[in-house]
């Protein structure tokens, strides 16, 4: 079973993008038995509230499901609960490593590292310096489709891996 836990920093665009995207993956390929799928935040303050406006229509416009949810919290207790912690951006990575102790298990990977480094995908998930870049936040771009095109390839990444 594979268990994942796609992480951003108020679970309302990003994380919850991919949890919808990866449900519809995993479900259009006949492997939903396989997984668990959930998403959360490295910070409270969007705690109980819906998916971003901008989410919802982008996820609608593209046909995929939105999956029930309202923001969360990711906890430290969830570490052992989780085999994949998937987060959008280096702030993320920063948070989860104080909460996860330095992820001793490796449980923790940037979405867009998912991409093989000789992928056509564009632009370009891996840097020239060999960072991978971040998924960016439509909460400060407003771009929705950027981040749409990022979380779908990354996803689109991952589960062929699985």
């Amino acid at each position: 079973m594979h268990r994942i836990l796609f992480v951003c920093l108020g679970n309302i665009c990003r994380s919850t993008m991919a949890q919808s995207v990866m449900q519809y993956l995993v479900d259009e390929a006949g492997r939903a038995d396989e997984f668990v799928i959930d998403s959360a935040g490295t910070s409270s303050e969007e705690s109980g509230n819906p998916p971003h406006r901008g989410t919802v229509e982008k996820l609608r416009r593209e046909r995929i499901p939105l999956v029930a949810h309202h923001a969360r919290r990711v906890r430290a207790a969830e570490y052992d609960k989780w085999s994949l912690i998937v987060y959008m951006d280096e702030d993320n990575e920063w948070a989860l490593m104080r909460l996860f102790n330095n992820d001793p298990e490796h449980k923790c990977a940037k979405l867009l590292s998912f991409i093989p480094e000789d992928s056509s995908f564009r632009p370009r998930a891996h840097l020239h310096d060999g960072t991978v870049r971040d998924v960016a936040d439509p909460w400060w771009t407003g771009n929705f489709d950027d981040t749409y095109r990022d979380v779908r390839a990354g996803c689109e990444a991952l589960l062929a891996t699985l």
